[in-house]
């Protein structure tokens, strides 16, 4: 399949999500090696999942495909720019590429405006809508300080 095919396929996917009632208008695929290996589309309210976006529920199906926690030499491909939760998640899967058609100016014209989102992540913590306040009590960092002497950690 080519580029535009399995772009067509990410923007199938959004369509019929929004023809059954699932979700919001928004598709992926993870393809490598030319083989299509996760699909996702948005199933947010279906799910009552805020995190249940295409792009990630298309990234947790190609890992368990792979049984793997990274996306290395693959590509994904999704029905709109991705969102700042969704890049956050594909820099941790590490796919070579990603792919969209509409753009997040398109998606704001429809109701899915991010840019608060990306206007909060500019903001210092005590600007922020949402409260984000530091609570550290002793050995709060006794996780880390496990996690940096373990033999047996698997980095990622």
């Amino acid at each position: 399949m080519s580029d535009i095919q399995f772009m067509k396929k990410a923007i199938d996917e959004a369509y019929q999500n929004v023809l059954s009632s699932r979700g919001g208008p928004f598709g992926a695929i993870v393809v490598k090696d030319g083989k299509i290996i996760g699909i996702g589309r948005n199933e947010v309210t279906t799910s009552n999942d805020p995190t249940a976006h295409a792009e990630i529920q298309a990234i947790r199906n190609a890992c368990k495909y792979l049984n793997d926690f990274q996306l290395t030499e693959c590509e994904i491909y999704t029905s709109c720019e991705p969102c700042p939760m969704c890049i956050g998640a594909i820099y941790w899967a590490r796919p070579k590429a990603v792919y969209y058609a509409c753009t997040k100016q398109d998606a704001a014209k429809i109701g899915f405006d991010d840019q608060f989102i990306y206007e909060q992540l500019e903001l210092p913590m005590e600007h922020r809508k949402i409260p984000m306040q530091q609570i550290f009590p002793a050995d709060g960092d006794l996780p880390f300080r496990t996690w940096e002497s373990s033999k047996n950690k698997v980095e990622y």
